[in-house]
């Protein structure tokens, strides 16, 4: 039901209430059985055992979980215990990677949580002919409850008396201002919600005035509540790392099994035992599949996100980080984001003048009387502290008192010095205030207002003129108020507007605005750069919001600026067809919110939403990424986005997209690293098998190298500092693979190298020792070095030598390790349970010039071009 475009009347007779008695005890039980508490329904979580099971969906933990198994029974039936270390050790490493998967989610979805608290506790209501306090939870439709400043509204209503009503919906509408509410004004049915003064919405806030108000929704019923249902809707999108990695491990494990049929096919037509060409299978399927990539991943981003923590962007789910960095899109709302949510006056004009004046420390006397007057004639305050300054009531108000207060006129002062000895206050009919001062011995009368209501009753001063400063400044969005005074004799025991309003001589014009951050232009400057467009959409209105977007240079030649309303009009296709020329959208609603995100998404863009209000919330979680603030940000935001600014510095996105990009950047490397020494395993088994029926790599030692020796430097290399040029380049589209650029085939020709370098060690070892073990063991050891030296080629596509060979000391560190892990294995009594032997001193140094071969292919490669640099 669309109460603002009722009448008083109508409203309270559809509602089967009454203005002065309320409900009676009975109607308020039925409508509480009826409509239930006025509460949000909060959404059903998984539990922690759920999250954990929901960590083995992934195809690549089940493949392992499979050779795990299998491990298990052969152990079994051999009855051997040293058998049964390889199940265990792939057990272990599968229940760490969950465990570290429930810790990052294990921060459960609280935006409605957040919603539900940013109801009011309490309300003033009248029942049965009385007025009394209860909780807000216990209001049912028709109640009829009272307000004043300072009161949440614990519902939503509609007014049914107001004076001087204004209400605090930025959180909900991106309103920059109150917004003035009066009980008795006529609203078209289809108005915004931002245009409804007739109603007042729960969860918001009122900033002046008082009202009575009949109750028209609750809980879920309520805007708020619709906003709820929104996010209830909206599920968690999967980011484009993970679906990528994803689809690696569906391609992995098809190669893993049709390898170990292959493998199982030729062992049988030769002969070799079922149970040995099965273990030979396992030994497969395990260096097909790069155990630790699920971890490593997880553990880059969370460095990552620790990086990101120090710029002041908190993140709430690890692959966010990535998904970032690959950010094309970027919405963002105006008010408390780009601006700074805090009207500051900056023009002034005095009657006569030539011009508007800017607004400065060293102002001219005629502006510092009209800066003296203003504030006489204000009610809103600015208390001053150690940390800054806090504005209370009326924020066009505060920013005059803020603006006399810096030209050395504090209010206090002024107020001391020319008390006020009468008023009349605000309202929406008039749009003026009057105070009547003691100045120098006189009554002086003091109007301040709108300015077309304010010309009428003036009878000294250059109106016209002061109208075309007027129309300037407004084209230019600033809010503007006139100034205007007279001189009385006495003062009327009950003043009136008649008494004191009339016969005015104009003063001046005050010009204020909420002004951009000093940050944001230069932000918006490196997202272009970047090739990242940025988008305003805002609840404000579309001059302002334009006239913000031009300053910040969002709205360029060409670009188009629309309101909701005329969004509202188009259908997904015509929206579809215009999208990339619109930079900014007011005026709008929720919904149009994820509108404008998904029209986006369907054009294949990653769409990164920026915002602070309750408004904000289903966008922030429908986009690829929603980015809250932390400071002026609601909770409600918060909960929805996956990445907060805990400094509310628009600039900070660009720094986030900048780590994001070189995360993404090190988790190519990583993955590239891990994958180019995982195919060269398998190449190296499944040669070996095919030539010479035998098994070059036991499966516990490949296990070793893919998870011991192969993680360290994996995590170092995803720790290389973000390469300088990184914001030159375009985003990455959303269809991008991982392997892009060549990567694919460089991973592939890698693994050849590493494959036919451990089957040449393969086959010195066995010759020279005369056994299997001791192939086995060159093979190990040659596999393991070779794929050190290899994580400082994959270090840059530059030479190594050129970006400094040692100067990551953190990969320098982590192959230090992994090389004494390998020497602890080889030349300690551990090998015998990894199946080693010690070699002729001989072998050693054979096997050092093999391992060394990686870094001369690679450094041959970039020199002849074969590897560039992606500008």
């Amino acid at each position: 039901m669309l109460f603002h475009s009722k009448t008083k009347d109508d409203t309270l007779s559809i509602l089967e209430t009454d203005l002065h008695t309320g409900l009676t005890s009975q109607k308020v039980d039925e409508f509480q059985g009826q409509y239930g508490p006025n509460k949000l329904e909060e959404k059903k979580t998984k539990t922690a055992f759920q999250r954990f099971m929901d960590q083995f969906k992934d195809v690549m933990i089940l493949i392992l979980l499979a050779a795990a198994a299998v491990s298990f029974v052969i152990a079994c039936i051999e009855k051997d215990l040293g058998e049964f270390f390889e199940p265990l050790l792939i057990l272990l490493i599968v229940v760490l990677n969950a465990i570290m998967g429930v810790m990052q989610e294990s921060k459960a979805e609280k935006a409605l949580d957040a919603l539900k608290n940013m109801s009011a506790p309490h309300a003033r209501v009248i029942r049965d002919g009385i007025e009394t306090v209860i909780d807000a939870a216990e209001l049912v439709p028709g109640d009829i409850i009272r307000l004043e400043a300072g009161d949440f509204v614990p519902a939503d209503a509609r007014l049914l008396h107001s004076v001087s009503l204004k209400s605090e919906e930025s959180a909900l509408t991106g309103e920059s201002v109150p917004s003035e509410k009066n009980s008795d004004a006529e609203v078209l049915e289809n108005a915004p919600l931002g245009d409804r003064s007739t109603m007042i919405f729960s969860g918001c806030s009122i900033t002046y005035g008082t009202a009575t108000a009949v109750v028209t929704a609750t809980g879920m019923d309520t805007e708020m509540g619709k906003i709820a249902n929104l996010l209830e809707g909206e599920s968690d999108t999967q980011t484009p790392l993970q679906k990528k990695l994803a689809q690696l491990g569906k391609y992995l494990g098809v190669l893993a099994l049709l390898a170990c049929a292959i493998i199982f096919a030729v062992g049988i037509s030769n002969g070799i035992p079922a149970m040995e060409i099965f273990m030979t299978a396992v030994s497969l399927a395990v260096s097909a599949i790069p155990e630790g990539l699920p971890a490593i991943v997880t553990i880059v981003l969370s460095i990552g996100v620790q990086r990101m923590v120090k710029r002041n962007a908190l993140i709430r789910r690890l692959p966010a980080v990535e998904t970032l960095g690959s950010a094309s899109i970027i919405c963002s709302d105006k008010t408390g984001t780009l601006t700074q949510n805090r009207m500051t006056l900056v023009k002034a004009y005095i009657n006569g003048s030539d011009a508007a004046e800017d607004i400065t420390a060293n102002n001219s006397d005629e502006i510092k009387k009209l800066l003296c007057f203003g504030t006489l004639c204000c009610d809103g305050s600015v208390i001053f502290h150690n940390d800054g300054e806090q504005h209370i009531g009326d924020p066009t108000e505060t920013a005059i008192v803020f603006a006399a207060h810096k030209s050395g006129m504090p209010k206090e002062d002024l107020n001391e010095k020319y008390p006020r000895l009468a008023e009349i206050p605000f309202d929406s009919d008039r749009k003026l205030m009057s105070t009547v001062n003691r100045i120098d011995g006189k009554n002086i009368v003091i109007v301040k207002g709108a300015f077309d209501m304010m010309a009428q009753r003036c009878i000294e001063g250059d109106i016209d003129k002061a109208k075309a400063v007027t129309e300037k400044m407004s084209k230019n969005a600033l809010r503007v108020l006139a100034v205007a005074f007279k001189e009385i004799d006495s003062i009327p025991e009950e003043p009136t507007s008649e008494d004191l309003e009339n016969g005015l001589t104009f003063m001046g014009l005050v010009g204020m605005i909420d002004p951009p951050r000093p940050e944001a232009k230069a932000a918006v400057e490196t997202c272009r750069k970047a090739g990242i467009k940025p988008v305003m959409i805002t609840g404000d209105h579309i001059v302002t919001a334009s006239a913000i977007a031009k300053e910040l240079g969002i709205l360029e030649d060409g670009d188009k600026a629309i309101t909701g309303a005329e969004l509202d009009t188009m259908t997904d296709t015509e929206l579809d067809s215009i999208v990339a020329q619109i930079s900014v959208y007011a005026r709008v609603s929720p919904e149009n919110k994820i509108r404008i995100v998904k029209a986006w998404q369907r054009k294949g863009q990653v769409v990164s939403m920026t915002g602070d209000g309750v408004n904000d919330a289903p966008a922030l979680k429908a986009a690829d990424i929603g980015c809250a603030m932390g400071i002026t940000g609601t909770d409600v935001a918060k909960g929805a986005a996956d990445m907060t600014l805990t400094d509310d510095n628009f600039a900070t996105i660009v720094e986030a997209v900048r780590e994001g990009r070189g995360i993404y950047a090190n988790i190519r490397k990583v993955v590239g690293f891990l994958l180019g020494t995982n195919i060269g395993e398998v190449i190296t088994v499944f040669v070996a098998m095919l030539l010479w029926h035998k098994t070059p790599l036991l499966s516990m030692q490949l296990l070793w190298i893919n998870l011991v020796t192969d993680s360290l430097p994996a995590i170092a290399l995803g720790m290389e500092p973000v390469e300088a040029d990184i914001m030159d380049k375009k985003p990455r589209p959303k269809t991008e693979g991982i392997f892009a650029h060549g990567l694919g085939i460089r991973v592939v020709l890698q693994g050849f190298m590493f494959a036919i370098l451990s089957l040449i060690a393969f086959r010195l070892g066995e010759m020279a020792t005369g056994t299997l073990k001791g192939g086995q063991t060159m093979a190990f050891i040659v596999l393991a070095l070779s794929q050190v030296i290899q994580s400082y080629n994959m270090r840059s596509d530059r030479s190594l030598f050129k970006i400094g060979a040692f100067s990551n000391s953190k990969l320098n560190g982590a192959c230090l390790i992994s090389v004494l892990l390998v020497l602890l294995v080889v030349f300690t009594p551990v090998r015998i349970a990894f199946g080693l032997v010690i070699l002729p001193g001989n072998l050693y140094l054979t096997a050092l010039g093999l391992v060394i071969v990686p870094l001369i292919i690679m450094e041959l490669s970039k020199a002849l071009g074969l590897i560039k640099h992606r500008k």
